[in-house]
């Protein structure tokens, strides 16, 4: 039976807040279990392949009870709407990048946007799924989110109309970022002027001249067609990229529990083979774009990298006043840990 196609994200928000098109009480268990997935990213991106295999093991698992539809390019929701989505029953799981989290009340997610914080995914998995990791998911239930895991998007790097490899390159820039008071104030402590704008608009706003640069790992700078509008990438490698994927209390909860357990064990066994093919996804990456005509690779090298390291040190003062020195004291010694 196929389900009819999504309202526009607006009139569907507006129809759901009125208390006629309440959510309707838990599906009697022969019936399907739709689960719409909306995110912001294309299809042949870490994020958009993981979704892809989440659907085929899921349907797969439940013998087509479980029906998945996945919505990428901001197709349904994008940044600035998909949470209030989410919470309002519109779509029933999303992936937003961690960056997101702080502006809906947790800002201790706001500590993986620190700059030049992780030197590799090896220590960023081992604050994810340690109990730091598992700690900050908890912390969405006030949000009436479940976290049901994390999903690496690789390093960031700069781009721009010329080489970004020193804090003088940076000065006078209009450079695009989420909505993060780290990542805003990681481009002011370089001199640039930050420009909180939704990922789905930044190809738009680069060719407009809104922006004149942005950071992205190197799977978001190809596939969003920045390379045209962007001649130098600074492989800087000054950030990291991830996903919390969520889902909403109230859907969680009116599953049967083994619909629960199926939908977890596809999620954790999509984002698993995810996180096997990140190296080799950046890597096809960078020799993509060493290919492409029109594109100037630049390098770092240490002395620069320290410069830049020391240019954005405020940021982990601010970070402190606000949030905590304990978070960050806590994610060093889970860097430090054997593997």
């Amino acid at each position: 039976m196929r389900s009819p196609p999504p309202l526009p994200r607006r009139h569907a928000l507006a129809l759901l807040a009125l208390p006629w098109c309440a959510a309707p009480r838990a599906q009697a268990p022969a019936s399907p279990v739709l689960v719409r997935f909306s995110h912001v990213v294309a299809p042949d991106t870490p994020k958009g392949r993981m979704a892809l295999r989440f659907k085929a093991l899921a349907e797969a698992r439940s013998r087509g009870r479980v029906l998945v539809q996945i919505y990428p390019d901001s197709q349904l929701y994008g940044d600035d709407d998909e949470m209030e989505a989410l919470q309002l029953g519109a779509v029933e799981l999303l992936a937003p990048s961690l960056s997101k989290f702080g502006n809906v009340g947790v800002p201790a997610f706001e500590v993986f946007d620190l700059p030049f914080l992780f030197d590799d995914l090896a220590q960023v998995r081992r604050v994810t799924q340690g109990p730091i990791g598992q700690e900050l998911l908890l912390r969405l239930d006030r949000q009436q989110m479940v976290g049901l895991g994390y999903l690496d998007n690789g390093f960031k790097h700069m781009s721009a109309g010329r080489p970004l490899r020193t804090p003088a390159d940076f000065r006078g820039l209009r450079l695009r970022v989420q909505a993060s008071r780290v990542l805003s104030g990681q481009m002011r402590a370089l001199g640039a002027q930050p420009v909180v704008l939704p990922f789905g608009e930044t190809q738009r706003a680069l060719a407009a001249g809104v922006v004149q640069g942005a950071e992205n790992p190197l799977s978001n700078f190809l596939t969003q067609g920045l390379a045209p509008l962007q001649r130098d990438l600074t492989l800087t490698r000054h950030g990291y990229l991830g996903y919390a994927v969520v889902t909403s209390q109230r859907f969680w909860r009116r599953l049967a529990a083994p619909d629960r357990e199926l939908l977890a064990g596809a999620l954790a066994d999509a984002i698993d083979e995810s996180h096997r093919q990140a190296e080799d996804t950046e890597r096809q990456a960078l020799e993509t774009l060493r290919q492409l005509p029109g594109v100037r690779l630049h390098s770092v090298d240490a002395p620069q990298r320290a410069a830049l390291r020391a240019a954005v040190q405020p940021v982990y003062d601010d970070f402190e006043r606000r949030v905590g020195a304990d978070l960050l004291r806590a994610v060093e010694r889970a860097k430090a840990q054997t593997p």
